[in-house]
């Protein structure tokens, strides 16, 4: 299995379920992670961590000559490439900042590197891309020459291992998960959590774009995280739906409990990055149109991203005052607390693959007010809905859940009840199924 995000060392969900995924899948399997970074002190049951901060020095150095060695680019292995300088936020709301780096279609491309730009890019990888590892951020504006580098080195280190299919997650590992199924032709498992498609748009096309349909379209079996998110791949990649098995994800049990409010107000929370495609502006529409009608309410919106400022400074034109928060970034400590005081929990997100959040808060008994664009949905299938945009009835569904008792409760239960079932137990168990029906493995428990 490869990954990119594994706890302690995580920028979002995506660690996080790759950790709940891995406890309950490695049950039925033998389970080998390689990651870009590991803690070495955070040890999983049956789960074997690499990570390529942390190898003996004798693959630290066949990895660096390969590295050095001559080779086609991240890209050239399927398209011609232009290149131009980027910062890229491959889980914020948009995929290049600084300009643009995209993949020229092979039919269409009409430029390369000039030689000198290549040889020096060439040299820069040799030298920087491994050690890249052990110090730094997963993303950032090098992320390219990380993708590239776990690449070739995942490829090295599965060279000397005994396994019998390859499983990867979102596209910063699908580039190495098809050179692995290239040289040693094991089936391969692509798990979509998220797509360029969510976080840009439909109109978005660029290099993450590419190699997610190009990763997509290599693999044997397609596991996205809802029936939402597997109608984009077949619809908007283009992915033959015989190999696409939507498996919802799940939620680690917690033990829950209430802490009484500093305040009297109600609290509605939002959580999650603040991104374009989680809809934080939405949130802040919604809290100005219920405190119009009902002060006695407090909206805290945790989270950060690069929406946070402007939206700071667009929250005093709204006339919500003192009955609005930004908290920033809380770990996983402080988003409990906030959950044990939390009355109903909003989710306007544009397009969300699943929303794991919705769940966790779901397992507090927290009333969920969910967008129809959201693989949760599927799910919770009792939460108050609404289509993203429309703020109006977002709006009205919360204040229904707090001026009425008896609908309040209800929705309560409701939320009880739908999260019984969505474990990464269960979840495992379908991801075996996948294997054995469309790779003809057999699994034995």
């Amino acid at each position: 299995m490869l990954g990119w995000e594994f706890p302690p060392i995580i920028n979002g969900g995506l660690g996080i379920a790759c950790l709940g995924m891995g406890k309950a899948l490695s049950k039925h399997v033998d389970l080998s992670f390689i990651l870009p970074k590991v803690d070495p002190s955070f040890v999983v049951d049956r789960v074997q961590l690499t990570g390529l901060d942390h190898l003996p020095l004798e693959q630290v150095r066949q990895i660096t000559q390969e590295l050095a060695a001559p080779s086609e680019t991240l890209y050239e292995t399927f398209a011609e490439v232009d290149r131009i300088e980027a910062d890229l936020l491959p889980y914020g709301a948009i995929e290049e900042t600084k300009g643009r780096r995209e993949i020229a279609r092979t039919e269409t491309a009409t430029k390369t590197l000039p030689p000198s730009r290549a040889a020096a890019a060439q040299i820069r990888y040799a030298t920087e891309s491994l050690p890249a590892f052990a110090a730094g951020e997963l993303y950032g504006d090098d992320v390219h020459e990380k993708v590239t580098a776990f690449r070739k080195a995942s490829a090295i280190l599965a060279d000397s291992r005994d396994f019998d299919l390859i499983h990867v997650h979102d596209w910063m590992t699908f580039p190495a998960g098809v050179a692995i199924k290239q040289h040693t032709g094991k089936p391969l498992v692509v798990h979509v959590h998220s797509l360029s498609y969510d976080r840009a748009g439909p109109d978005s096309r660029g290099w993450i774009f590419d190699v997610e349909k190009s990763g997509m379209e290599a693999a044997d079996l397609v596991i996205p995280v809802s029936e939402y998110t597997g109608t984009i791949v077949t619809g908007h990649y283009g992915i033959d739906p015989a190999k696409v098995v939507p498996i919802h994800n799940g939620a680690e049990p917690v033990e829950t409990y209430r802490t009484e409010k500093a305040f009297p107000e109600k609290l509605v929370l939002f959580l999650g990055r603040l991104t374009a495609q989680k809809g934080p502006e939405f949130f802040l529409e919604i809290a100005a149109k219920v405190l119009k009608e009902n002060r006695n309410v407090r909206f805290v919106m945790a989270g950060t991203g690069e929406k946070l400022k402007p939206l700071i400074e667009y929250g005093a034109y709204h006339d919500v005052g003192d009955r609005f928060h930004f908290t920033g970034f809380l770990n996983k400590q402080k988003v409990n607390e906030l959950l044990s005081m939390t009355d109903v929990y909003c989710m306007p997100s544009v397009s969300e693959p699943f929303g794991l959040s919705a769940l966790e808060a779901a397992q507090y008994g927290i009333p969920a007010v969910i967008s129809k664009q959201s693989g949760v949905a599927e799910v919770l299938t009792r939460a108050l809905q609404a289509d993203y945009w429309d703020v109006d009835l977002m709006a009205h569904h919360i204040a229904t859940l707090l001026n009425d008792d008896k609908e309040y409760q209800h929705a309560v239960n409701a939320s009880l009840e739908d999260q019984k079932n969505c474990t990464w137990e269960a979840a495992a168990e379908r991801i075996v199924e996948a294997y054995e029906s469309h790779l003809e493995l057999s699994v034995i428990d």
